[in-house]
């Protein structure tokens, strides 16, 4: 039978559909169990396909709302794919021994955050290095393990919006805590898991690393593709009420404009009222010219004694006599 979907070729190529022996079953996983092959039961694909979808469509919406999730898968197989997968979309995980209480317990997890956080902030003071090489080498220790445990969700600062969880059956502890405090659940079931304990349970092969990889990448595109959205959310309204402010001052200075050109139209056509008003009762007045002074004529007598008095003048004053 050709198989249609490309998402059911990729699960067959990760060995998605290989479940436990058949002596190693719970019965209420009879619903996702296509057949039984050389006593192993074979995982109907097509279920597989569907659940997942809604898983991820799930931790789409949580992420573009702002929601966080925990990754959560602390067996070999799934340790190092967790963190990978988890860091890609920017989200917290735990991938080594879970901590009780982690989740219904959150303060008391806090303050061990705070208590290494301290313990790194100790080191390079003047306080770290005065003190004995024995109680140095304790708090080496202590810090080593807390960054072990708690590296994956020390900067998780409430508890978390939904848990993808990599077989609930080795992970126990977490699904009660979760259940407990109602916390949804996405778990990878495999065919000896109990899925009335999950919100979203995906029946596949949660053994073997490249059906878990697939598994852990599809979700966690998904919750990278609603965070991103979720963090662009801000700037487009942003951009929106900005553009409002803009064009309401736009308005407001273009009807004071307005006004202000209304107004000096209105003093000017007052002036020029005004003026002809002023114009029509107010009577020239006649410029009279000034008076012409004649110069009297010089007669010839006059002009005669002018130049002999010039003449003395150049000759100068008349010698005494001896």
């Amino acid at each position: 039978m050709p198989v249609t979907s490309e998402v059911i070729r990729k699960l067959l190529e990760n060995g998605t559909h290989f479940g436990h022996q058949t002596n190693k079953w719970n019965p209420k996983m009879k619903k996702f169990i296509f057949d039984e092959k050389s006593g192993i039961y074979i995982i109907d694909l097509e279920k597989t396909e569907k659940a997942l979808q809604e898983a991820a469509d799930f931790l789409y919406d949580l992420a573009r709302n702002g929601g966080s999730v925990l990754f959560v898968g602390t067996k070999k197989q799934a340790k190092q794919i967790i963190k990978e997968e988890a860091g890609s979309c920017g989200m917290f995980y735990v991938n080594e021994r879970w901590l009780g209480g982690c989740l219904t317990n959150f303060s008391t997890i806090r303050k061990s955050v705070d208590r290494l956080d301290s313990l790194q902030e100790m080191k390079g003071t003047e306080v770290y290095e005065a003190l004995a090489k024995k109680e140095k080498v304790k708090l080496e220790k202590e810090e080593a393990k807390l960054l072990k445990n708690l590296i994956g969700i020390r900067g998780m600062k409430g508890l978390p919006g939904a848990v993808v969880i990599i077989d609930t059956e080795t992970e126990n502890i977490a699904v009660k805590e979760a259940g407990k405090i109602g916390i949804p659940i996405v778990a990878l079931i495999d065919t000896n898991c109990d899925p009335d304990v999950v919100e979203y349970p995906i029946p596949g092969n949660d053994d073997a690393i490249r059906s878990i990889r697939y598994i852990c990448h599809t979700l966690a595109e998904a919750v990278d593709k609603g965070r991103c959205e979720y963090d662009g959310k801000g700037a487009p309204a942003m951009e929106e009420e900005a553009e409002e402010v803009r064009i309401k001052e736009e308005t407001e200075e273009t009807k004071k404009t307005e006004a202000t050109e209304k107004t000096k139209e209105t003093e000017a056509t007052e002036e020029t009222k005004e003026t002809e008003a002023t114009e029509e009762t107010e009577v020239p007045e006649e410029i009279e010219e000034p008076k012409k002074t004649e110069t009297p004529e010089e007669t010839p007598q006059q002009e005669e004694s002018g130049e002999n008095k010039k003449k003395e003048e150049e000759s100068g004053p008349d010698e005494p006599a001896i």
